[in-house]
């Protein structure tokens, strides 16, 4: 599960930085304020999950087996997938139906940090 998820969380961290760089340089006039504060939403919130996700991955180290971090990776995956995916797509493109999935990789999110809450709570112990 470690490796499974400590990749993910880092291409995602790498591609957080790259792509906040190229929209920052790239795409500022290419696109109105509105969408260019959509765009720097989405990497925001791709970056931060990012290192969730890397913190899950290294906790799955001393806890293999706990479904609890499994399904919280899945779903800091997922919701940055949904999430931030849906907000590039829709800053470059503007197809404002787009933006019914956002809400999906939020829920998706807010989940991931609860299954981690769950984690805390149930399976440390001092």
């Amino acid at each position: 599960m470690t490796r499974f998820y400590l990749l993910p969380g880092a291409l995602c961290g790498f591609l957080s930085v790259a792509l906040g760089a190229f929209g920052a340089h790239a795409l500022k006039a290419q696109l109105s304020e509105r969408y260019m504060d959509v765009w720097a939403t989405a990497t925001d919130y791709q970056f931060y999950h990012s290192l969730a996700l890397v913190l899950v991955a290294v906790l799955a180290i001393q806890f293999k087996d706990s479904k609890k971090l499994r399904w919280s990776a899945r779903l800091f995956l997922a919701g940055i997938i949904l999430f931030s995916g849906s907000l590039y797509v829709l800053a470059i493109t503007g197809v404002g139906w787009l933006g019914a999935i956002t809400p999906l990789g939020g829920v998706s999110l807010m989940l991931g940090w609860l299954f981690l809450a769950t984690f805390a709570v149930t399976e440390l112990s001092d």
